[in-house]
């Protein structure tokens, strides 16, 4: 858009005359300036919001110090392998048991 011709910027300013109307113009250009306005005002604001933040870990806590802990996931119990139980006078070699 740097490039533009100064003859154009005459025909695209035609075509938004022929577009929108003369009579029109003055209030529409109007509402943008309110719109640009109402943005600039934001904008500072949020700007104005990120400088009270405080980047010290400190103070973002509320003066509470706090360190940083690795992340160890919990260990699972190790299972051991169940013996089979035995009764009293089962035969060990027997298809029933």
């Amino acid at each position: 858009m740097p490039n533009l011709r100064p003859m154009e910027i005459i025909i695209i300013l035609l075509v938004i005359i022929v577009i929108f109307g003369a009579a029109k113009l003055p209030n529409i250009a109007q509402n943008v300036g309110k719109s640009m306005k109402v943005f600039k005002k934001e904008v500072k604001e949020l700007r104005e919001d990120d400088d009270d933040k405080p980047t010290d870990p400190y103070q973002a806590t509320g003066g509470v110090k706090v360190d940083p802990q690795p992340y160890t996931p919990p260990q699972q119990p190790q299972q051991q392998p169940q013996q089979p139980q035995q009764g009293g006078n089962v035969d060990p070699n027997s298809p029933l048991s």
